[in-house]
């Protein structure tokens, strides 16, 4: 499981542009509340083959999944959340675990830890609104 800015990193399939390539479906994580990405770790080092080929080839495009293999099920099933969840889910789930980790660091008195997890709350806040008032404007309850 991946952190990044106290939320845990969501996993899924992307793509990444290594020079001039566009490198298709690469596991990658990324954060809900800063959208840092970063290649999963399993994978490193089949992407940077796979990038650097495909870039010494010349190809403007490549597919991932093509010439690697994984079982993505193997990829993700340490990420506290992914893609295909329902989004107020993750959501809920971060901001849940923010909270956790906000108690933890008033417990051990890290103010700094504090006002960041405080920003991430307000971060994620504001993304559970919106998903909420759209919900409203579709008709869900």
């Amino acid at each position: 499981m991946s952190f990044c800015c106290g939320a845990s990193m969501i996993g899924t399939n992307g793509t990444l542009k290594h020079f001039r390539t566009h490198i298709h479906n690469v596991p990658i994580l990324f954060c809900p509340v800063c959208h840092r990405v970063e290649i999963h770790h399993m994978i490193e080092n089949e992407y940077e083959i796979l990038a650097e080929y495909a870039h010494g080839d010349g190809a403007s495009e490549v597919d991932f999944i093509e010439y690697v293999e994984q079982e993505e099920q193997e990829l993700f099933e340490n990420c506290v959340n992914n893609e295909n969840e329902d989004p107020m889910d993750v959501v809920t789930n971060q901001i849940d675990m923010a909270l956790d980790l906000l108690c933890f660091a008033k417990q051990i008195g890290d103010e700094s830890w504090e006002a960041d997890l405080k920003r991430r709350l307000s971060v994620l806040n504001g993304r559970r609104n919106k998903l909420m008032q759209r919900r409203t404007s579709e008709g869900y309850c």
